[in-house]
């Protein structure tokens, strides 16, 4: 008789803490910059996303751990942590996850980029020739964008711009007998990196930040200058929109962002040896303790070296360039409404293949007379993005053009009001959201008239309609037809807009109506289907796992014999524990591109399904967005789809395995030709020319 695990306890050995596990996520983009097998400037780049995501985890993550410190709310996670337990260990990991950088940074990138003609010089280095031409290109190009700004009783303690690099100075003014303090703001308008006739061949640069340090006096004219160092803040920005009780969320969320300006410091960053007395200023300034003040033996902000690296970048320096492949089921066609007429489902897979295939299906919708109406959402779009100009086309051509666009989204406010309001002008629709929930779905409805009759034809995805971020996540997106997805998404939208009631879904399942529940009983189905000598069978990918009922599902399905295989980028809260370890493999893979994309497949007692999403198995996407998971029916499509797993499962090269003491590992026989991001690519090349035949099953299945 089979055991039932239903009942297998769960307890906090069964789980990793959610921040530590965001840690070792952006440890492991770190490594990528340790790997020698990687270009130079690639990995530069790598320590500059790390940068990057530490200043979004600071603002988020730990700036909730000290909100929750300041409430005297005790509340223990999964692993019986309480909040100062894990700002304690949090602060403790990433101060060690930054020396690391800063060493490597000083002990290898630099050295290597001098090696290949690139340096980062200090002024004191410069010839006479090189100081008297950058003090001229200060006077004339610098000096006019800069305000001094000095502090004392009428000039009170200004409110400083959320990680800017700013300069604090201790000085003396004239005819004062006492000191005082002031600022310079160094300006993100103009590049940090100032370019110097060093050398040939090769390019050499100061930062900014010095070039103005050594001019202080033409700022501070007739004072003494005592100290002076560069410092930046991060500040609080974990915000909650109460967006039930407002009548108006645009002008609401227009004036909760003015207000994060004046938001605390939940970070003080400044370099090693600096003045004593002028930190001790800045910290009772700011409020900011101890642990919260980071020293570096370097510059600040390395994420600024993004805008380095365009500068500089040459052939064996940077990855070469990978050329996103034309699909021939979309070229061969003069229309793509035809294409997907006759093929029914046709999938993207982005980098590899070319985001311009969804902007073109919009952009001819928007100016096909037979388009009777265009429904998208919006969550993350780009600065000048292709995809709201096709929708602006559209509107202003008269179809009826519905748009969600996402106010909510986090650190993309701005841009997404922006659009919004153009968008309004424009004679759309512009829907702000779900009250208490955010957008998060991927999804694009179009309404034809054809030979008498309306027809909808769909583009899903699991990243957003973005096509800067579009070159560089992997994300997979489907056009396709089938009468009754394009019926249960055109229910959706009618959710979403207006005040419909979910309805019983035909072929997805939604969150937050039915997708956690849709998700337990896949997971409970391959338990109770499980045996011994047919066990069942689970692969998923996707960004992060936190949800804790899902992780208790995993765990005892597991227990009943289940194989598990989880592709897990980010965060996973899932502790392969001794009980289940044997059945549950947990792979991360960080590489050149960011792997985006979700993924579900259950093996369903031989008669698998296959499944693509917006939604990662996270407590928020659940339960607190509108998320969209839908089948994959096609043969050919859920054929590729195993092909893309396999690959992935057997990444040899920058796949990392969780251990059961909740540390990834590389695998010890590191093979070029198992870089899963590398086989895909082959993959496509040679598969998109058989699909110049129709409907043929052009993968093989393999069993691993």
């Amino acid at each position: 008789m089979k055991e039932d695990f239903s009942d297998y306890k769960i307890t906090k050995d069964h789980f990793i803490n959610r921040e530590l596990s965001w840690l070792s996520f952006n440890s492991r983009v770190l490594d990528q910059a340790f790997d020698k097998n990687n270009p130079i400037l690639e990995r530069l780049k790598f320590s500059a996303i790390f940068s990057n995501n530490l200043d979004e985890f600071f603002m988020v993550r730990v700036a909730g751990l000290k909100k929750q410190l300041e409430s005297s709310i005790y509340i223990n996670d999964n692993t019986g942590m309480n909040a100062e337990e894990q700002l304690s260990a949090v602060l403790l990991k990433t101060k060690m996850l930054l020396k690391k950088q800063y060493n490597h940074y000083k002990e290898y990138i630099l050295p290597e980029c001098e090696a290949n003609n690139i340096y980062i010089l200090k002024y004191d280095d410069l010839s006479a020739t090189e100081k008297a031409r950058l003090k001229e290109h200060f006077e004339h190009s610098i000096m006019p964008i800069l305000t001094p700004i000095g502090i004392d009783p009428t000039h009170p303690f200004p409110v400083l711009n959320n990680k800017a690099l700013e300069i604090a100075v201790r000085l003396k003014r004239p005819s004062k007998d006492f000191e005082s303090y002031g600022f310079v703001e160094v300006p993100s308008a103009i590049s940090r990196f100032v370019p110097i006739n060093h050398t040939e061949p090769g390019k050499a640069f100061i930062f900014l930040e010095e070039l103005i340090m050594v001019n202080l006096r033409k700022l501070f004219e007739g004072c003494e200058i005592f100290d002076f160092f560069p410092f930046r803040i991060t500040k609080d920005m974990d915000f909650d929109i109460e967006d039930e009780e407002q009548s108006d969320l645009l002008k609401y969320m227009e004036k909760t962002l003015k207000s994060t300006r004046k938001r605390s410091a939940i970070r003080l960053e400044i370099q090693k040896g600096s003045s004593a007395l002028l930190e001790e200023w800045l910290k009772e300034k700011l409020d900011i303790t101890d642990e919260l003040i980071f020293k570096y033996d370097g510059p600040l902000n390395l994420a600024s070296f993004f805008e380095f690296i365009p500068q500089v970048a040459r052939e064996g320096l940077v990855d070469k360039k990978i050329e996103p492949l034309k699909i021939p089921a979309l070229e061969n066609y003069t229309s793509l409404f035809e294409a997907i007429s006759e093929w029914h489902a046709i999938p993207l897979y982005h980098p590899f293949e070319s985001f311009d295939y969804v902007v073109k299906f919009l952009e001819e919708a928007a100016n096909d007379p037979n388009v009777l109406a265009i429904k998208q959402t919006l969550y993350r779009v780009s600065g000048n993005s292709p995809i709201v100009n096709a929708l602006l086309k559209a509107a202003e051509n008269g179809k009826q053009v519905t748009v969600i666009v996402e106010l909510k989204a986090r650190f993309d406010e701005y841009r997404n009001i922006q659009w919004a309001k153009r968008l309004e002008m424009s004679g759309a629709h512009v829907i702000y959201g779900v009250a208490g929930l955010k957008i998060h779905c991927k999804a694009l409805l179009v309404v034809r008239r054809e030979e008498g009759t309306i027809r909808r034809y769909l583009h899903l995805s699991t990243g957003n309609y973005n096509d800067t971020t579009a070159k560089v996540y992997t994300d997979m997106g489907l056009f396709l037809n089938d009468p009754e997805i394009c019926s249960d998404i055109s229910s959706l939208f009618n959710v979403m807009t207006g005040y419909s009631e979910p309805p019983i879904w035909k072929k997805i399942a939604a969150a937050p109506f039915n997708l956690r529940e849709k998700f337990l009983s896949l997971i409970d189905r391959e338990a109770r289907n499980s045996t011994r000598h047919k066990p069942g069978r689970i692969i998923a990918k996707m960004n992060s796992l936190v949800d804790t009922e899902l992780i208790e599902h995993l765990h005892r399905a597991a227990m009943a014999g289940v194989k598990i295989d989880l592709l897990v980028r980010g965060i996973c809260c899932l502790r392969p524990c001794k009980e289940s370890s044997k059945n549950i493999n947990v792979i991360s893979i960080v590489d050149r591109y960011l792997e985006h994309t979700r993924i579900y497949y259950f093996e369903n007692n031989g008669n698998p399904e296959y499944f693509m999403s917006s939604s990662d198995w996270m407590n928020r996407n659940l339960d607190r967005r509108i998320e969209l998971f839908y089948p994959v029916e096609e043969k050919f499509i859920q054929d590729f789809l195993w092909k893309i797993l396999d690959l992935q499962l057997n990444d040899s090269y920058n796949g990392r395995k969780l251990k059961q003491n909740g540390t990834y590992h590389k695998s010890q026989f590191r093979n070029i030709e198992s870089r899963s991001q590398i086989g895909t690519y082959e993959l496509l090349k040679q598969l998109r020319p058989e699909q110049k035949i129709k409907k043929i099953n052009i993968l093989e299945k393999e069993e691993y």
